[in-house]
């Protein structure tokens, strides 16, 4: 479980310092790859859900073992970017420099499988949503609730 701990505390860590700067970056994109960016929402959606997404990494790496299955579609978040930059590369959309930034999330992607085979599930906690009569102060056994 250390592992998965370590991991997922890395990938949240990266992905802060990854994409808070993006924030401030928006108008310097265009310059290094032309054409300017013109969707700014599209934009600042992507670097918030991906912000977003890293909360949800620290969150894992506080108990892997109890979001074990969250890892799941952690996983399909770094593979969902390599998949999509593996297949505009193929179809010339994109240069190797741009398909070689997906090279972290294949990394990470990769980690967080391993992550997952490597813990154990969790038991749930046994969660009473109605208590038995018994269970509640001044209950007694017998279902009946005295004074």
């Amino acid at each position: 479980m250390k592992f998965a701990k370590t991991i997922f505390w890395c990938a949240g860590g990266w992905g802060v310092l990854a994409v808070v700067p993006m924030y401030f970056l928006y108008g310097e994109i265009g310059k290094y790859s032309p054409p300017p960016l013109t969707h700014p929402e599209i934009y600042y959606g992507f670097a918030g859900v991906t912000l977003a997404w890293q909360s949800v990494f620290f969150l894992i790496a506080t108990d892997p073992a109890r979001y074990r299955p969250v890892i799941i579609p952690a996983v399909l978040e770094k593979l969902s970017y390599v998949i999509a930059v593996s297949v505009l590369y193929a179809q010339d959309r994109i240069t190797g420099v741009q398909l070689s930034t997906a090279l972290p999330d294949a990394l990470l992607g990769s980690l967080f499988i391993i992550g997952f085979l490597k813990t154990r599930p969790s038991c749930a906690p046994d969660y009473k949503i109605f208590p038995e009569v018994s269970d509640v102060k001044g209950g007694s056994s017998h279902g009946k609730i005295s004074d």
